[in-house]
């Protein structure tokens, strides 16, 4: 294997896969988080696959019928990076999860394994790397939000997913947009398509669903409407 890091092929992380128990319940935990459902596909009663996408992450986790022989819940300490621990957190209570408090480690660093050395809060510094909140699915795999503003130097994420979206992929979030705009056009004085357009795609290209996405616009618009009416 090449040392060069010119000729080095990059390895993105694309896929964990959850060991559950119901699939039909795991399937309703992920939704209620607001995941992506990207596909639901069964093949024989002994195989059933299922994928979902957290927002604005560009792995995916996979789980259902025949995918793995680990034990359901085996899974611990998958983490979720986020801007705002506290608002993730409320986030995460809005939906009905049972979450954790944030918290930070008592030594400052990385958490300790379970529960053993939280302090109830976040960094009092705030810093990078330092906050985290814990939940778990119905089966017992665990998660761990991660609170991270600025990465480390090296660790910078490169987003590429306006550059991913191939055209017949735009061409039928375009078709969707048009489609859930159509209503709202219908119902509510005129106004400017794009300005709706523009949080209905941002919400769907960061993983939220048509319903979800439909619901930000309609809140964008009802927040600047006035200085957009035609």
């Amino acid at each position: 294997m090449s040392s060069n890091p010119i000729n080095r092929q990059k390895m993105k992380l694309e896929v964990v896969v959850i060991p559950v128990s119901d699939v039909d319940r795991a399937k309703d935990f992920y939704k209620t988080l607001g995941w992506r459902l990207d596909a639901d596909f069964v093949t024989s009663e002994d195989f059933r696959v299922l994928q979902f996408t957290p927002p604005g992450s560009e792995a995916s986790i996979i789980f259902g019928k025949g995918v793995t022989s680990a034990a359901p819940g085996s899974v611990q300490g998958l983490h979720l990076i986020v801007y705002d621990i506290e608002a993730a957190h409320a986030e995460l209570v809005g939906n009905g999860v049972d979450v954790s408090e944030v918290f930070h480690d008592i030594n400052g660093v990385f958490h300790h394994a379970g529960t053993e050395g939280r302090v109830a809060g976040p960094d009092p510094k705030r810093g990078d790397y330092a906050s985290f909140a814990s939940f778990s699915d119905p089966d017992g795999n665990g998660w761990v939000l991660q609170e991270v503003k600025t990465r480390a130097p090296g660790r910078e994420w490169n987003s590429t997913q306006a550059q991913g979206i191939d055209v017949a992929t735009l061409a039928n979030l375009l078709r969707e947009t048009a489609e859930h705009h159509d209503h709202y056009e219908k119902t509510h004085a005129e106004h400017h398509w794009w300005d709706w357009y523009a949080p209905y795609l941002n919400a769907r290209q960061h993983g939220r669903s048509p319903e979800e996405a439909t619901a930000a616009a309609d809140r964008y618009m009802e927040a600047v409407s006035p200085s957009l009416s035609k």
